[in-house]
């Protein structure tokens, strides 16, 4: 078994919660926190809800706690409490669905930010084929996602089979021919997933998939199997393809979002939590230690008995971070994380700024002052809608009223913009002079995503060449960040174009690539065809790559000779009205970011004027998800 699975509370730790004891009722939470963030987030498959369901589980454990007979059977008891707050949130998903039918699609859509497949391949540091059994996960059949995750668990040893065998409400012999059943499903698709990765690719299987919308399901797992079993080329792909078993034995729980360790108590913090460091005790005295940031504002401290007896005095939205927003609404008073904590301070050395040119990046302001406290912002209303941002007066509070889940700023720095509440940022290797030890040690503080070289085929952006890219791909994938490719300025599907040649000489010399980046500016300003255009061109990027993708820059603008054109300000809004609907449907659309934040007399496609003077485009993209 895992360390990980024997840092579970032992039997008198769970007596003690039991019997009243507050730290030990923390101690307990925090240290059954990984395994539950496991099985929910694996059954969900990433949903935005993933926190919710964290929350609701250790509620009714903190709520039921002093009911349980046998404390020795605490393991066994929180996985079968885990699974039936899955099975009760399915039950209201389907029920919502069935109400809202062709209304609210955004139900099905998973959390970009927490996708279990992509997260167990970058945070485990998966390669080869374990990365390929990960993403054969996604291919299952929805009723097998709660069996995947207690599977999961059970043989990288965490889990005992009578413990799924309870959870679930089987007996273990019904339970090993479901699993066999599953594992015939993942195993197929492993042949799939292998198939459609290869290059050269078969060009029966391009026939196959030409009607395929790109998102992974049973249906066309069983459609693209046959193919497979059937097709002399893709058959031998998987000839070398290991048991399952082998492949999963002795793994670790995927560690816990970041921003969650850091508010762990340290007794009970398992070392998949990335070793957390204990706060203070929320029933202790002054001499627990300082105050945690932004509880004086809170109202006060909130222990776990108050949430368990329905008493809550506020929840905190929900973060980037994921479930550790969850967590410390349940274990200590509500706490509101400091602004982007792993960054450097604004003491480190400035990265190197975009450069202005006529028609993109525009340089950040040297007269902005960076704010000491992040400014109080609305509800963010969707981790996938994110924005590029350039130093403005007031940049920081009109980020923040712009309700963007994230932003950068083409560099690894933000330096006099402050990170609202409940967003995120994500650094930029914006060009070849970046790749320096100092700009790539700040962009793995800032993880766990990267985007790089911006516009590398354009003279007045990155300008490089596809060899000088690969030749210093290396040292990206040495900071363990989630890579997104360098992003092109347009021809991200064309054969032979820059991004095309730099995929495929990535995958000769076996580079990881985990997302597609493109830009995208529509030169007509009819809003339908604007946003039809969009779509096929993200579909054929899709088709070609089959990888995730972010939009990272994307607005209606008309470069021509002259200087750029711009539609009126009721059209682009419109567009944006009806483009980010539109990619809120593309499940390969993993995150997108308009351009930009300010709006200028030069820069006619920003959202806001100043820090609170939002653009029509502006209060268009603030309503938009």
């Amino acid at each position: 078994m895992s360390s990980a699975g024997r840092a579970l509370p032992d039997v008198g730790l769970v007596v003690a919660a039991r019997q009243g004891d507050q730290r030990a009722l923390d101690d307990v939470v925090a240290a059954s926190l990984p395994l539950v963030y496991n099985i929910v987030g694996r059954a969900l498959r990433g949903h935005a809800d993933v926190d919710d369901v964290v929350q609701e589980t250790l509620v009714r454990v903190i709520r039921y706690l002093p009911a349980l007979n046998d404390p020795a059977a605490y393991r066994s008891w929180l996985v079968a409490i885990t699974i039936r707050q899955v099975r009760d949130w399915e039950t209201r998903r389907r029920v919502a669905l069935n109400r809202d039918a062709g209304l609210d699609a955004i139900h099905n859509v998973p959390d970009p930010a927490s996708d279990f497949a992509g997260m167990t391949i970058l945070r485990l540091g998966l390669t080869d084929q374990r990365r390929e059994v990960a993403e054969a996960t996604r291919w299952l059949d929805p009723d097998d996602q709660e069996l995947l995750s207690l599977w999961w668990l059970e043989e990288t040893g965490e889990i005992a089979r009578n413990e799924v065998a309870d959870a679930l409400g089987l007996s273990p012999g019904h339970v090993a021919v479901r699993i066999h059943r599953m594992k015939e499903q993942i195993q197929s698709a492993r042949g799939v997933v292998r198939a459609l990765r290869a290059r050269p690719g078969c060009p029966d299987l391009g026939a196959v998939t030409a009607e395929w919308d790109g998102t992974p399901s049973s249906l066309w797992r069983k459609r693209l199997a046959r193919h497979v079993r059937d097709c002399a080329f893709c058959g031998r792909l998987g000839t070398t393809l290991l048991p399952i078993d082998r492949l999963l034995a002795g793994m670790p729980l995927l560690p816990l979002p970041a921003g969650l360790g850091a508010h762990l108590p340290n007794a009970a913090a398992p070392a998949a939590a990335a070793q957390a460091v204990a706060p203070p005790s929320p029933t202790a005295g002054p001499a627990a230690g300082p105050t945690p940031p932004g509880a004086a504002d809170a109202g006060g401290g909130q222990s776990v008995v108050d949430l368990a007896m329905n008493r809550p005095r506020g929840l905190v939205p929900s973060l980037a971070a994921g479930v550790a927003a969850a967590v410390l609404a349940i274990t200590m008073a509500v706490v509101i994380l400091p602004d982007d904590p792993a960054a450097p301070s604004w003491a480190a050395p400035p990265s190197a700024a975009p450069t202005a040119v006529a028609t993109r990046s525009v340089a950040p302001s040297p007269s902005a002052r960076p704010s000491s406290k992040a400014p109080v912002a609305p509800a963010v209303s969707s981790a996938r809608k994110g924005v590029g941002v350039w130093n403005f007066a007031g940049a920081s509070q009109a980020l923040a009223n712009s309700k963007a889940g994230w932003y950068y700023t083409w560099g690894t720095q933000h330096p006099g913009i402050s990170t609202p509440r409940g967003a995120t940022f994500v650094p930029m290797i914006r060009s070849a002079e970046n790749v320096t030890a100092a700009e790539l040690a700040r962009a793995k503080a800032a993880g766990p995503y990267l985007l790089t070289f911006n516009e590398p085929d354009m003279p007045e952006q990155a300008n490089m060449t596809v060899e000088q890219a690969l030749d210093l791909w290396p040292q990206l994938m040495a900071t363990g960040s989630k890579l997104g490719s360098p992003a092109v300025a347009w021809g991200g599907p064309d054969p032979q174009g820059w991004l095309d040649r730099f995929m495929t000489g990535a995958q000769a010399r076996g580079h990881r690539v985990d997302f597609i980046t493109v830009h995208w500016f529509g030169a007509d300003f009819t809003t339908a065809t604007a946003v039809a255009q969009l779509r096929q061109y993200l579909q054929a990027v899709y088709q070609r790559y089959r990888k995730p993708i972010w939009l990272t820059e994307f607005a209606l603008i008309r470069f021509a000779g002259g200087g750029p054109q711009f539609p009126s300000q009721q059209q682009q809004a419109a567009f944006l009205t009806a483009a980010t609907a539109m990619l809120g449907q593309l499940p390969y659309l993993q995150r997108y970011a308009w351009f930009g934040l300010p709006a200028t007399d030069k820069d006619r496609s920003g959202l806001f004027s100043d820090g609170s003077q939002a653009t029509v485009v502006g209060r268009a993209f603030q309503a938009a998800r």
